[in-house]
């Protein structure tokens, strides 16, 4: 977590170098609902459950209606599992914080009013899990980092020439780099490489714009 901090600080230091020469700056902090998702291996499966979210996004204006953007976004649930051997029910394994790192483009249609946008993105996500049930994983679990993707789309509507309302729907999807396997024994949890699958997560926020600029 640490590590994440330092990069988000480092992000926000470096767009606002870039926004002293930006024709347009924007800063739109959003809250919204991030649905979860599952992971199968064979009969069994992990699953992350659905939460809050927050995030910010830091953007400057490259040319007219193409933002290239920074967004950080935070999502603090819990991770459930259901295991033959280790959890034949499905219950709590631990609580889980995911933080994203994204880094991508977006494009604006519309007017100066009302400004539909999509965009893409690339960047990293990072999957802590804290409070671990001990009485199914006694060795714990550890945090593990993933390259991930992402799209989106929504529509701002400014109120002023400065201040909007942002919403918007996501698409996020860390890429598992040949695979979690997720193993039970008489020892617990265990964890290695095996053939797997991209996770998919959705959901939807809303927000504030901030436009710095011309």
């Amino acid at each position: 977590m640490k590590n994440s901090l330092k990069v988000l600080i480092l992000t926000v230091v470096a767009l606002g170098c870039f926004s002293a020469k930006a024709q347009v700056f924007e800063i739109t902090p959003t809250y919204g609902y991030q649905f979860g998702s599952k992971y199968n291996y064979g009969p069994n499966y992990l699953k992350i459950e659905d939460s809050g979210m927050f995030g910010i996004t830091l953007g400057y204006e490259v040319r007219r209606n193409y933002m290239l953007e920074a967004t950080y976004i935070n999502m603090g649930t819990e991770l459930s599992i259901k295991d033959r051997i280790a959890s034949p029910r499905e219950s709590r394994l631990s609580d889980l914080n995911v933080d994203w790192f994204m880094f991508g483009g977006t494009r604006y249609f519309g007017n100066d009013k009302v400004k539909p946008f999509f965009g893409g993105q690339l960047g990293f996500s990072v999957f802590s899990p804290d409070d671990v049930d001990r009485t199914i994983a006694p060795r714990g679990l550890d945090s593990i980092t993933k390259f991930s993707f992402g799209f989106k789309g929504g529509v701002v509507v400014m109120l002023t020439d400065k201040i909007g309302l942002n919403f918007q729907g996501n698409l996020l999807f860390p890429v598992q780099w040949g695979g979690l396997y997720v193993g039970a024994g008489t020892g617990g949890i265990s964890t290695g490489v095996n053939a797997g699958s991209t996770l998919v997560m959705g959901g939807f926020s809303g927000g504030l714009v901030f436009r710095l600029g011309a």
